[in-house]
């Protein structure tokens, strides 16, 4: 039996994560988390095979919890499920040390299919997501400006470039306004632009807004 560990912040998100592993012979769910340090507490406490976890969180973010599971159990496999795209995060996210990316309007079926392929110990990656990692493989400077950010960094950008303002972003990530913004000007002066019209058209042109 495949023990589940899923985390995300939305209940309801975890109530139909918990009904779609039900509904598929050989796993369960064993544990939830609305935040990722109870994600670290409960791995830290507990046995499970599969973590499935959310990108996107209040405080921090689900790379940054992603890079500590990793770093504290390295056998442990990651399934990462975003609301965000495969452009977004899914090059970020496999090179942190997930065994999978998945966005969450995949089919019920693909999920299970990703839980049983990780679980066995081997990487379950769409097409799309291997296209770009062979591109990252033949060359590995990075191809596009917003490849050289952080994560932290990726997840402000991708809120910028969705049109929302700093004090937003502040309260989403649960952050200061005066982080958020020494993260905006790393950002632009990585991507060599001034302004956030600037980030918003690129975000767009490259499908990275939120």
């Amino acid at each position: 039996m495949i023990r589940i560990l899923v985390v995300d912040d939305h209940s309801v998100v975890r109530k139909g994560l918990v009904q779609i592993v039900a509904d598929s012979p050989g796993m369960e769910v064993v544990g939830e988390a609305e935040t990722g340090d109870k994600a670290l507490e409960l791995v830290r406490s507990r046995s499970f095979d599969v973590v499935i976890l959310d990108i996107a969180m209040p405080g921090r973010g689900g790379l940054e919890i992603l890079h500590e599971l990793k770093a504290e159990n390295p056998a442990l496999k990651v399934l990462v499920l975003s609301m965000h795209s495969e452009e977004q995060y899914a090059l970020q996210s496999l090179r942190s040390g997930a065994s999978a990316y998945l966005t969450k309007g995949c089919p019920p079926e693909e999920l299970a299919e990703a839980i049983r392929t990780v679980a066995a110990g081997k990487k379950y990656i769409t097409s799309s997501v291997a296209d770009r990692l062979a591109s990252y493989v033949a060359d590995r400077s990075p191809q596009f400006p917003h490849e050289t950010l952080s994560d932290r960094e990726m997840q402000v950008f991708v809120l910028i470039g969705s049109g929302k303002q700093v004090s937003d972003i502040a309260e989403e990530l649960n952050l200061s306004i005066k982080t958020v913004s020494t993260y905006r000007s790393r950002i632009l002066l990585k991507m060599g632009m001034d302004t956030n019209v600037q980030l918003i058209r690129y975000a767009l042109q490259h499908s990275l807004a939120g």
